[in-house]
This record gives structure tokens, C-alpha cells and sequence, in this order.
């Protein structure tokens, strides 16, 4: 049986993965879009998206048992953020899932912005780590739409199916 928090992390976090890079792959001739931002105090869509890869192994491999992958160069144009997106996935893919087993208790050291923290590996998850992961993939998704990208809500969870044209 598949450990619980693997399946609550990895493969949502690949698929989400996934989302953003068909988003900044359709920035394509618009990577202006890229450096915009919803407000001057907050990320460019460009470190939205980079936050969010980030996040994703910051949560992924701590439930584990193992220590993030060095963070490369940051490159927040088109192609810097492919790879980046790319990367992340291949290190969640190499993340082998039975190492997840007894993640609910595992207890997990953190900060939180100044916070320094401490949670149990399911609180980490649920309470930390997806929220976070999701907020910086919206906020990338946001800025993206408010700079004039055509994509709605299938765009973002590459579930949902519309008619041409319709968006909300």
C-alpha cells in the first residue's frame, strides 16, 4: 500500500508542476508577462513559479527522510523556469515513495517566513505545505491571466473541460 502523505504530495505536486510549465511554455513571445507582478510588493510571476517548484521539494522530501537537491542557478526567463520546473520533477519522481511510510509522525524543523517551526509530517503537509505550494502556482496563474494570458480554470487544474472561449 502506498504510504498516505506520498500520495497527498507527489503526484499532486508533479501535476501542478506540470500545469505551470504548460503556463510559462505559453508565455512564449509575451515572457514580459513573466516579470509582472499583482502588486510592486509581490513576486514577479517568474518567482511565483520558482517558489512554487521550491516548495515542492522543500515539502516532498522532509516526509521522506531525505534533504532537498541543491538548488541550481535561478533563471527566471521562458526557458530558466522550464528547467527548473523539469528539474523539481525528476528529483519528486526519484523520491521513492515506501521512504514516506510513518511520514505522519515524522517530526519536521521549518521556518515559516521569521517562524521557526515545528510539525508533525501530516500538519506539515496539509497545513504548511500545500497551502503554501498552491498559493505561489495561483499567484503565478493570476499574474499570467491579469497580464493578458488566454487561459482560465482548466489551465490550471487540467481537469475541468470548457467550451472555446468560455472562462471564469
Amino acid at each position: 500500500m502506498t504510504p498516505a502523505l506520498y500520495t497527498a504530495s507527489g503526484p499532486v505536486f508533479d501535476h501542478y508542476l506540470g500545469q505551470l510549465a504548460r503556463l510559462v511554455e505559453r508565455s512564449a513571445g509575451r515572457e514580459q508577462m513573466l516579470a509582472a507582478r499583482l502588486a510592486p510588493d509581490m513576486f514577479t510571476a517568474a518567482q511565483q513559479v520558482a517558489t512554487a517548484a521550491g516548495f515542492a521539494l522543500r515539502i516532498a522530501c522532509p516526509l521522506a527522510g531525505a534533504e532537498p537537491p541543491p538548488d541550481g542557478p535561478l533563471v527566471l526567463d521562458r526557458i530558466g523556469l522550464g528547467r527548473r520546473l523539469a528539474s523539481t520533477r525528476q528529483s519528486l519522481a526519484a523520491l521513492d515513495p515506501a521512504a514516506f511510510a510513518g511520514a505522519e509522525t515524522r517530526s519536521v524543523r521549518h521556518r515559516a517566513g521569521f517562524a521557526e517551526l515545528t510539525q508533525n509530517g501530516s500538519d506539515f503537509l496539509h497545513l504548511f505545505g500545500m497551502p503554501n505550494f498552491l498559493f505561489h502556482a495561483s499567484m503565478a496563474f493570476a499574474v499570467l491571466r491579469q497580464q493578458g494570458l488566454e487561459i482560465g480554470k482548466a489551465d490550471f487544474d487540467g481537469l475541468h473541460d470548457y467550451p472555446h472561449g468560455f472562462r471564469f
